[in-house]
């Protein structure tokens, strides 16, 4: 499987990267956190690490670093705009449970 990107999401991270002067792609993982156990962390990359996990996407890099790979391994990362609110969604099909503030997850 992999973790990809979709169109709106690819274009927010290229303007952003573009914004930045530098970069290519995003850095996606897990932490412990939440009160459901994980919470995503996501941040720009300039360089890959040499365990990092590399997925090409929409013309970007999304890396992944093996630990967190097993829980996001299949996952659509969106960006979408709604009313005053916007940012990155997480399609993610290994969730089995998240809190009520859509902060953290179970898998």
């Amino acid at each position: 499987m992999a973790v990809t990107l979709t169109e709106s999401a690819a274009k927010h991270v290229s303007n952003f990267i573009a914004k930045r002067g530098k970069g290519i792609g995003i850095r996606l993982g897990v932490k412990t956190s939440g009160c459901s156990g994980m919470a995503y962390k996501l941040e720009f990359a300039d360089a890959a690490e040499p365990e990092d996990v590399v997925f090409d996407t929409q013309g970007l890099k999304v890396l992944v670093d093996p630990r967190s790979l097993p829980y996001i391994d299949g996952t659509e990362l969106d960006y979408a705009k709604e009313g005053l609110n916007e940012g990155f969604r997480f399609n993610n099909p290994n969730i089995k449970d998240q809190c009520g503030c859509g902060e953290s997850f179970t898998v």
